[in-house]
């Protein structure tokens, strides 16, 4: 998949069957908070700066890696 140099919004990731099923299997409860929706416009470069407070680096490399193979 073209992460558009990690450009790709959320809500772009959201659209496409198979990286909404990596990330609702990777992070499900996050996305079922209510701010995710809000959260969409964001792009993954936004996102993952933004996870790193929560999640350990290797977790949001390896879902950008896995993201990028699809």
């Amino acid at each position: 998949m073209d992460l558009k140099r990690n450009q790709i919004t959320l809500s772009q990731l959201m659209a496409d069957p198979k990286a909404k099923a990596v990330l609702q299997r990777r992070f499900g409860p996050y996305l079922k908070h209510p701010m995710a929706k809000a959260a969409g416009s964001l792009t993954l470069a936004q996102l993952s700066e933004m996870a790193a407070v929560y999640l350990p680096q290797k977790t949001i490399q390896d879902t950008i890696r896995e993201l990028a193979a699809l």
